[in-house]
C-alpha cells in the first residue's frame, strides 16, 4: 500500500494534467454541436491508453460516436478484464449555477470541480491508473481490455450492436466499472444491482395555432392542462404507479434483503436537509432506500408548452410536451413496460385533444451475485484501500449497457464505482474527492492482482 501510495504522490501532477485535458473537451452526447468534441476525446484517450502501457489502441466506429478499445494481453492462458466507461458528459446548463467554468477544471477544497470530474472520466482514470501501476511494477498477471462509449447519457443506442459486431474482441471473464456511487466517503459499498430504465416523450396538440385565451379559453381545451391532468393521474395517493399490469413482473423484495437494507446507516433527516425538502415522498409501505434502489418509480422530467418568455401573453396553446421516464426493477422487461405506458397515455387522453407519445431509450435491470470471484476481489480492493469491508447494496439508477453486456457477451458485470451523493454528477458543480481518487487506484490495483490469483 505504502509503494501505490509513494507512485501516487510522484505521479499527481502528472495524473491531474492528463485527466483535465480529457475534462476540457466538452464531450456532451446529447447535443450535435459537440459531435467534433467526440471524436476529440476518444482520440485522447487512445493517446492515454497507449502512454499508460496498452498493447494497442485505437478508436473506432459505431452507428453513432466512436468507441475506444484498447488491450493488454498477458498471456492466452489467464483471465481477462474488460473495463467499461463511457466518456460522453451531461450537458453543463444552467451555467449560471456554477461556480467555476464546467469545462476548465479546478482543484478546491480537496476536489477537483468540473463537468465529468466524476461521471464517468474522473472514474475511468481511475482504472486506468491502477492499470498503469500494475504494468510499472511488473504486477500485472491478467489481460485487461477497455471499451469507453460515447453515448452513455442518452442510453448507449449503438454499443450494443458494436458488441454483437465484435464480440471476439470482446471475448472476458468479467466486465469491471467504476461508474456508480458510494454510500459515503467514509461508508465504502459496492453496487450488487441497478434499476432498468424506460423513457418516453409526449406530446399534446389541441387547436391548429396558439390561440388567443380571452376569445378561446373555457372553449377549447388547453394541451397543457390537459398534460397535466394526464401526469396527474399516473400515480395513486399511496405512491403506486397506476398503469395497468405495471406491477406483473416486479418481484417483491424478499424478507432477508430488507433486513440487510434496514441495517444500512441513512439518516433521514440529514439526506431531507442535504436536498433541502422538508418531507419525503414515495411508495406507501417501503422504507426511503427501498423506494429508491428496489421498488419502481415514475418521475416527470421536463415539461413544457406556451408562452414563457418573460412579462405575460395571454395565448391558449396549440401544443404542450413532457419528457417522462420510469425506473424499473429486476425483471421488468422495458420494452413491455413501454408499450404499456404508451397504450395507456393514448387510450386515456381526452378527445379534446391529440396525444403522441414516442418511445426513447430503455435497459434492464441488473443483480450480480457477492459470491463471483470478482466480486470478492473488489471487496478485497475496498477494504485494503479504505479500510473496512464494504456493504453490498443496491442503487436505484440505470446502467442500461450492462444488462446488455450480459445478454450479448454473457459476462457479469462487477460495479466498482467511488462516486458519492455531494458530487453533483448531472448537475452544476460536479466534483471528485482527490482523497477518493487516491484511494480508488489503490482498490482498483489490488483487484486485478486478487483476482488473477
Amino acid at each position: 500500500m505504502k509503494h501505490i501510495q509513494s507512485y501516487i504522490t510522484l505521479h499527481e501532477t502528472r495524473m491531474m494534467n492528463e485527466l483535465f485535458s480529457l475534462i476540457r473537451i466538452s464531450s456532451v452526447s446529447a447535443l450535435p454541436e459537440h459531435k467534433d468534441d467526440m471524436l476529440a476525446c476518444a482520440q485522447r484517450w487512445k493517446e492515454l491508453l497507449l502512454e499508460a502501457g496498452a498493447d494497442r489502441a485505437q478508436v473506432m466506429a459505431s452507428s453513432g460516436n466512436p468507441i475506444v478499445y484498447g488491450e493488454k494481453i498477458v498471456s492466452p492462458d489467464v483471465k481477462t478484464v474488460l473495463v467499461y466507461a463511457h466518456y460522453d458528459v451531461m450537458p453543463a446548463e444552467p451555467l449560471e449555477l456554477w461556480t467555476s467554468d464546467p469545462f476548465e477544471p479546478e482543484i478546491r477544497d480537496g476536489k477537483i470541480w468540473a463537468r465529468g470530474a466524476d461521471d464517468d472520466k474522473g472514474q475511468a482514470f481511475i482504472q486506468v491508473k491502477a492499470f498503469e501501476y500494475l504494468l510499472s511494477h511488473q504486477l500485472l498477471k491478467n489481460n485487461v481490455k477497455f471499451i469507453f462509449e460515447g453515448e452513455e447519457e442518452i442510453g448507449s443506442p449503438s454499443l450494443e450492436q458494436f458488441c454483437k459486431d465484435h464480440k471476439e474482441l470482446l471475448k472476458a471473464d468479467v466486465i469491471l466499472v467504476s461508474d456508480t456511487s458510494m454510500l459515503g466517503a467514509d461508508l465504502p459499498s459496492l453496487t450488487t444491482g441497478l434499476r432498468g430504465l424506460a423513457y418516453w416523450e409526449i406530446e399534446v396538440t389541441g387547436p391548429n395555432r396558439d390561440l388567443h385565451s380571452g376569445h378561446f379559453g373555457g372553449a377549447v381545451a388547453n394541451p397543457i392542462n390537459v398534460l397535466c391532468g394526464i401526469l396527474s393521474k399516473i400515480i395513486d395517493e399511496n405512491g403506486r404507479i397506476t398503469i395497468p399490469h405495471f406491477y406483473d413482473d416486479v418481484e417483491a423484495v424478499p424478507d432477508a434483503e430488507r433486513t440487510m437494507i434496514a441495517q444500512i446507516p441513512f439518516d433521514e433527516e440529514k439526506y431531507k436537509k442535504s436536498i433541502g425538502v422538508e418531507q419525503l415522498a414515495g411508495e406507501a409501505g417501503y422504507s426511503t432506500l427501498e423506494r429508491n434502489s428496489c421498488r419502481p418509480s415514475f418521475d416527470v422530467c421536463g415539461i413544457w408548452g406556451g408562452y414563457t418568455g418573460e412579462g405575460s401573453k395571454t395565448v391558449l396553446p396549440s401544443k404542450a410536451y413532457a419528457k417522462v421516464s420510469c425506473r424499473l426493477v429486476p425483471h421488468q422487461d422495458h420494452h413491455t413496460i413501454s408499450e404499456l405506458f404508451k397504450n395507456y397515455i393514448e387510450q386515456t387522453a381526452p378527445e379534446t385533444v391529440k396525444v403522441k407519445v414516442t418511445p426513447m431509450h430503455g435497459g434492464q435491470g441488473y443483480v450480480c451475485p457477492i459470491s463471483h470471484p470478482a466480486y470478492r476481489a473488489a471487496e478485497k480492493g475496498f477494504e485494503l484501500a479504505f479500510g473496512k469491508k464494504p456493504l453490498a447494496v443496491r442503487r436505484g439508477g440505470s446502467i442500461p449497457i450492462i444488462s446488455t453486456f450480459e445478454e450479448v457477451l454473457g459476462i457479469k458485470t462487477i460495479l466498482m464505482g467511488f462516486g458519492v451523493e455531494d458530487n453533483a454528477i448531472h448537475s452544476p458543480n460536479e466534483s471528485f474527492s482527490l482523497d477518493i481518487f487516491r484511494k480508488g487506484i489503490e482498490a482498483v490495483a489490488e483487484f486485478h492482482m486478487e483476482y488473477s490469483k
